[in-house]
């Protein structure tokens, strides 16, 4: 196809919730997420750099399943893991390496929202010289 058309930026992900203030608050308090505002029925928005982030509860029982996995790029996954271990999140399991990137190395650690939603942590690290 050679429409020249092509999705390429994604702006906004949606997170089902079944108890929005808790929510809101592990997203703000807790992770540490801007917050924008809150919309009726049952929304709460964050902005996540530069892509917003809804946090809601379903409005049809087809709609009402487990989020994606969402994957939070950051520059240091032992001091952001250690950071957010202060703050109450408790981790699937440690950071750790899931893939040789040739000169960097992909590490993650994986965690649960309030409402059991499966979060995670990346981190690309080069590799040290030898």
């Amino acid at each position: 196809m050679t429409t020249g058309f092509g999705l390429s930026k994604i702006g906004q992900i949606a997170i089902n919730v079944r108890d929005l203030p808790r929510a809101v608050k592990f997203y703000r308090d807790v992770l540490g997420m801007r917050y924008l505002f809150e919309a009726p029925p049952q929304m709460a928005f964050f902005d996540c750099g530069g892509i917003r982030l809804m946090l809601g509860v379903a409005e049809k029982s087809e709609f009402d399943h487990p989020a994606s996995i969402l994957y939070y790029d950051v520059s240091d996954i032992g001091a952001a893991a250690a950071e957010l271990k202060r703050r109450g999140v408790t981790f699937e399991a440690e950071p750790h390496l899931v893939a040789d990137l040739g000169t960097r190395e992909l590490w993650l650690a994986f965690f649960r929202d309030t409402e059991s939603n499966v979060l995670s942590l990346m981190s690309e690290v080069a590799k040290a010289a030898h």
